[in-house]
């Protein structure tokens, strides 16, 4: 028994994929970040959560054995201080998470506020390209590559998914990594980006609620799970994105890189609404 306890453990040892990586993640005290964090420590990472919500953070650090550190990601020294803690803690950086974001609570654009465009740019874009810019600096002093994960949305690919000021600041993202991913590829660092779709948030309830008060988290489960992908019965979950990132942290996405990774249960991808035309005629 004493061997096969022991075989057990090895075996858990050797699927973990970040053993001994260090990793930072914005936005990481809850929801995809949160479950990212978790996934990441998991795994075997050192993980510090970089957030606004100091009491969440904290304590989902400390069950992870990482670190918290107050990080607003529209300041960049806030977001240079927490790539900085990494450095400080474990001497390196090896991967980034840039999952801080804001909603919008959407309107026209004809009476759009651009008061509240500006502040997702300041969040959503800016904060990412602080994120960026600091952790491919770590990287390079490193000399030993990394992975740089943003985090954008199917709203950037397909119309009507978001609001215009949360579509643009979306969309921004695919062309940042794009562009990034093509200079720190010297440097064998991959920056890729995840589109998460309709996924059960606390920023989907969030948005939904926005318009029905008193809808419940069950209602929204059901609304996506037949309306929002191609796998009916399917709600996207913060673990499916955490299980994306952690792919694209892992060396076993090593060849990829300026890449998006869409996931939505195939729902930008085909429509159901014909779906007739694949069921055998009667005779």
């Amino acid at each position: 028994m004493e061997l096969d306890h022991k075989d057990g453990d090895a075996h858990k040892v050797a699927t973990k994929r970040l053993i001994n990586k260090v990793a930072v993640v914005t936005g990481g005290s809850r929801g995809i970040g949160g479950a990212t964090a978790k996934l990441l420590a998991e795994h075997g990472a050192h993980v510090i959560i970089a957030d606004v919500l100091d009491e969440l953070g904290t304590s989902l650090a400390n069950s992870i054995n990482g670190l918290f550190v107050h990080c607003d990601v529209s300041v960049e020294s806030d977001v240079e201080a927490a790539i900085q803690l990494a450095i400080t803690w474990k001497g390196k950086l090896d991967i980034l998470f840039n999952n801080a974001g804001i909603g919008d609570i959407g309107g026209s654009i004809t009476t759009l506020d651009m008061k509240r465009v500006s502040k997702l740019v300041e969040v959503n874009i800016n904060g990412v390209v602080h994120g960026i810019k600091h952790a491919a600096r770590a990287m390079i002093l490193g000399g030993n590559g990394g992975s740089i994960i943003s985090s954008s949305s199917t709203a950037a690919i397909m119309g009507g998914l978001g609001s215009h000021a949360y579509t643009l600041t979306k969309e921004a993202i695919l062309g940042v990594t794009r562009s990034s991913s093509c200079e720190l590829g010297t440097y064998g660092i991959r920056v890729n980006c995840v589109l998460p779709h309709a996924v059960l948030s606390d920023m989907l309830v969030d948005a939904y609620r926005s318009f029905k008060q008193d809808v419940t988290t069950e209602e929204i489960r059901q609304t996506v799970s037949e309306n929002g992908s191609l796998l009916r019965g399917r709600c996207g979950m913060v673990e499916d994105v955490a299980e994306a990132v952690l792919f694209l942290a892992s060396e076993q996405s090593g060849f990829i890189t300026g890449h998006n990774l869409v996931i939505d249960g195939g729902y930008t991808s085909s429509s159901i609404n014909m779906t007739f035309i694949y069921r055998e005629k009667k005779s």
